[in-house]
């Protein structure tokens, strides 16, 4: 019997059954690689009962993967405290932004700090970075783009050394409010240049910044001084994104993956509920695509969820 394919359109995967070949003891919170096959994979401790930890403050840990699913190396120690999101730029260094700790720090590929931005943790005053950031991305000039979502609804950029240069955005927490069950005292930011949840940022090769607006299940669209240029509706839930070699965008989210071509429109949309392989289990988190369109996609929602689909 030939293997069950995935996905949609010309984009159909196989997925890779045992990989990797150690057990994740938590929560994948997402995947990046490097152009030497190093497969970076930031992980939420498990709590103290066994369950799955989240956003909050607690521990965590990255490993380091080979491309065959084999450990290599293991970053821990008191460096993580709720990991959340990474990305790798083409020099081979780790972007990491963790919720718990309110801090982006840029690591060598042995784990070395060689840049950390905000105080680790304590959240930055209202409008100010960080509290609990979710992602990091560079663009092509070098600058750093942060999403800083749950604490706060903006996003700023920095130069490529961490010197501040603007904020944008608006938008009261109000989703933080409600998963933490406290008074919600603000207003969901959902016009344009507003955000409620904006969950990542990523820059094209023509310096358009996309940011995934999560809970208002939209794609907003800037210039790189932070300008509205356009908003992409009906986006599901986007929690990271993607841009691959042929130019177009796959964003995960909890029902699976979509596509879109760079002027938002739809190509289209994977992804099965379930825990055999291929299948998502719990709520696909962040993903990473290599040239050849090797794809990985890491879960939140439960322990030792990581993936790889070969295209075929």
């Amino acid at each position: 019997m030939p293997a069950k394919r995935f996905g949609v359109g010309s984009y159909k995967y196989e997925v890779v059954t045992g990989w990797p070949k150690v057990e994740i003891r938590g929560v994948a919170a997402d995947v990046c690689m490097d152009r030497k096959g190093r497969v970076y994979v930031c992980v939420r401790n498990p709590q103290a009962d066994g369950m799955p930890s989240s956003i909050g403050p607690g521990t965590g840990t990255m490993i380091v993967l080979d491309r065959d699913g084999n450990l290599k190396d293991t970053w821990a120690g008191n460096v993580f405290s709720a990991p959340h999101g990474l990305w790798c730029n083409a020099d081979g260094e780790v972007f990491h932004a963790d919720t718990g700790f309110h801090t982006v720090t840029k690591y060598d590929f042995k784990g070395r700090v060689l840049l950390e931005l905000g105080k680790k943790g304590k959240a930055g005053r209202a409008g100010k970075p960080f509290n609990m950031p979710t992602r990091a991305k560079q663009a092509p000039n070098g600058d750093i783009f942060v999403s800083d979502g749950y604490g706060q609804n903006r996003v700023h950029r920095f130069t490529s050394k961490g010197e501040h240069i603007l904020t944008f955005g608006k938008g009261d927490p109000v989703f933080y409010q409600k998963w933490a069950k406290l008074p919600v005292t603000g207003k969901t930011g959902t016009g344009p240049g507003e955000f409620n949840l904006p969950h990542d940022v990523m820059i094209d090769s023509n310096s358009r910044v996309y940011v995934c607006d999560r809970e208002n299940v939209r794609i907003q669209v800037f210039t790189m001084e932070g300008n509205h240029l356009a908003t992409w509706d009906d986006v599901r839930n986007p929690n990271d994104a993607f841009i691959d070699s042929e130019g177009i965008m796959h964003t995960v989210s909890a029902p699976g993956l979509e596509l879109r071509r760079l002027d938002g429109r739809l190509v289209g949309r994977w992804g099965e509920k379930g825990a055999a392989p291929g299948q998502f289990l719990a709520s696909p988190h962040g993903l990473w695509i290599e040239p050849d369109g090797t794809l990985y996609v890491a879960e939140v929602g439960g322990n030792n969820r990581l993936q790889k689909f070969v295209r075929v």
